[in-house]
């Protein structure tokens, strides 16, 4: 019987360093990790691109982003106060509730009140009436990159010749 063959420092390949393609292109280097030690809030794209098209103005979008904030897992809502919302824009907590019903109006969010011994306990906001306006809008912002990709393509053909 042969015995397995042993294991040498010289049998290892060493794989290569992922970390490459990662330079420059993580949060903390474009914030830096002092700023991005206290997290931060992932978002689509599209949302940005499409604010115009979905007539969110900059102070409803302000407010989408301060409830955004709070939404860590997909299928629990983020329930942020008005009053804390309102803090951090330096507005009245009655302005963020006019906003939230002109979001609502818009349908880009769902108001879900929760309720404990017949008393209402907090609100959770939900984004899927405006995933669902974004999905809707996705193909049209898709076929746009997609001519812009094929134009620049062709300018660069036309270059090269």
């Amino acid at each position: 019987m042969t015995e397995p063959p042993s294991k040498k420092s010289a049998d290892i390949i060493p794989l290569p360093a992922k970390q490459e393609k990662l330079v420059g292109r993580l949060a903390q280097d474009k914030w830096s990790k002092q700023v991005i030690k206290l997290g931060y809030t992932a978002l689509p794209n599209l949302l940005l691109q499409a604010q115009a098209r979905l007539e969110i103005t900059p102070p409803e979008l302000n407010v989408l982003l301060q409830i955004a904030q709070h939404w860590w897992e997909a299928g629990n809502n983020p329930h942020p106060s008005k009053d804390s919302i309102a803090n951090r824009m330096g507005v009245s907590p009655r302005q963020v509730q006019r906003i939230l019903t002109q979001l609502e109006k818009k349908k880009l969010v769902a108001r879900i009140y929760r309720y404990s011994g017949g008393r209402q306990i907090n609100t959770d906001y939900s984004f899927q009436p405006l995933i669902d306006q974004l999905k809707a809008l996705e193909p049209e912002f898709s076929k746009e990159v997609e001519q812009k990709r094929l134009r620049k393509k062709k300018l660069e053909k036309a270059k090269a010749s």
